[in-house]
């Protein structure tokens, strides 16, 4: 039988309306799931189990009157450390922030308390988000459940820990070059990349996005449907849509699938990924999609530009901090953001315009195809300790030209597992999706989840 910690969103919720199970008793389940692994994977933050039993009773009476708040009432999940929550310091990851308690709910957070969401806790991250992985100069080290010598991915590090190990079904991440879909696809799991502006973030930043981070695309839909609400702080959200998150049912046959597995700079792709990846768009084929191949779009320049950018801004927000305040921060990223101490007004400007460069790429090379697939990651999970697969800062994006051009273009995207390494690492496959059909990308990636076979268990002990 499925443990309980092991039930999807969807179960549950089914369960809570036929009364044959309680939010308390699967909050306590979690709980002692969470005791038994988190000492290895370090994927918690703020982690406050008495809180989580409150809103589990509260959540308990609503369903025995008939009256749950939303869709997701007494489900267990976590949010990414950097979503404010009313009360917890935000510390970004970085032993280099003042921890001064949060005066409200960032929008998610708002919004998965109106639904009725039983917080567990917030999820580990790198320091400022900046790195793929869970290395930090706040935070223990997280860990991936399926190889605990690995890396989770990040900077959703803790969120794609506690999602791969059980710790409840539903996970918020964020995503600004790939920090949803890169852990998703280093644990094993569906990790989507809104459309830019989906679901509002406070504060609102130019390609960042906040996103699900669960086992199953049904249940990614069901957060979809809660996270999408409008608010009114993120100025640059899309207008309020009513879309039918649950209608994941499309066929496959005709759909215009692209095939991209060289994105023309960085990390070459391993052996395994290719297979794996080439695997998935034949499983498509064979359900009667058109699959053709996409050409390299992005460029050296614009890769490099982009780091250039990020740099400038890092430095920036290093030099509003005291001497010792900066001295805190984890020596790779103080090192990476150093690189943009002599930038030029010209050259940041340069940079910066490579975000557009980018963004009129991959609009152009994705335009064709209802769905594009390709790698999450060039390469599978590196060492745990190593703050990027390349633990070079002078080489800090060379795994993201996958996943960042969606961010630039505001596409949506998301990461599947299609594959194991030979030591069991899982392998992501990346399905975009033309501007703002979120919906489109799901179905897709629903109708894969129906074809690709029986996965492995999941590492739960």
């Amino acid at each position: 039988m499925t443990e309980l910690p092991d039930l999807t969103a969807v179960e549950l919720v089914a369960q809570y309306r036929a009364k044959t199970l309680s939010p308390v008793e699967v909050t306590e389940a979690v709980l002692a799931r969470i005791e038994a692994r988190e000492p290895e994977l370090h994927a918690l933050y703020a982690y406050d189990p008495s809180s989580a039993r409150a809103d589990a009773k509260a959540a308990e009476a609503r369903w025995h009157a008939g009256e749950p708040l939303g869709p997701i009432d007494g489900v267990p999940l976590t949010l990414k450390e950097n979503i404010a929550t009313r009360g917890t310091p935000v510390p970004l990851g970085t032993a280099a922030t003042a921890l001064t308690p949060a005066a409200e709910d960032a929008p998610a957070a708002a919004r998965v308390r109106e639904s009725g969401g039983v917080l567990l806790a917030k999820t580990t991250m790198p320091d400022y988000g900046m790195l793929t992985s869970g290395l930090s100069s706040f935070h223990e080290t997280a860990r991936n459940p399926w190889l605990t010598s690995a890396s989770p991915g990040g900077s959703s590090a803790g969120a794609g820990a506690a999602a791969a190990a059980g710790y409840g079904p539903l996970h918020v991440g964020t995503d600004i070059g790939g920090s949803i879909r890169l852990p998703a696809g280093w644990c094993g799991l569906a990790g989507l990349k809104p459309s830019f502006g989906r679901v509002p973030v406070d504060p609102p930043f130019l390609g960042r996005v906040a996103g699900p981070m669960t086992r199953t695309v049904a249940d990614t839909a069901l957060l979809m449907s809660v996270l999408s609400a409008p608010d009114a702080r993120d100025h640059l959200s899309l207008p309020p849509a009513e879309l039918d998150w649950s209608s994941l049912d499309s066929p496959v046959a005709g759909l215009r699938v692209g095939l991209h597995l060289d994105p023309g700079v960085g990390l070459p792709v391993e052996a395994a990924t290719l297979d794996a990846v080439t695997a998935a768009a034949r499983v498509f084929e064979a359900a009667g999609a058109i699959v053709e191949p996409v050409e390299p779009f992005l460029t050296r320049e614009m890769l490099d530009g982009l780091d250039v950018f990020w740099r400038t801004r890092a430095w920036s927000d290093m030099t509003a901090l005291s001497p010792d305040r900066r001295a805190k921060v984890l020596p790779y990223i103080a090192d990476w953001a150093a690189g943009g101490a002599e930038v030029s007004g010209v050259d940041a400007y340069r940079g910066f315009a490579q975000i557009d460069a980018i963004s009129v790429a991959t609009l152009r090379a994705t335009s064709a195809y209802d769905v594009v697939l390709s790698p999450t990651c060039p390469v599978a999970a590196p060492p745990a300790e190593w703050a990027s697969p390349t633990n070079d800062p002078a080489r800090p994006f060379e795994h993201i030209a996958f996943t960042v051009p969606y961010n630039m273009s505001g596409q949506p995207a998301v990461s599947l597992n299609c594959g194991y390494t030979e030591d069991g690492r899982p392998i992501g496959v990346q399905l975009s999706g033309r501007r703002f059909d979120d919906l489109g990308v799901l179905r897709a990636a629903a109708a894969y989840e129906r074809l690709r076979g029986p996965q492995r268990p999941w590492p739960i002990g």
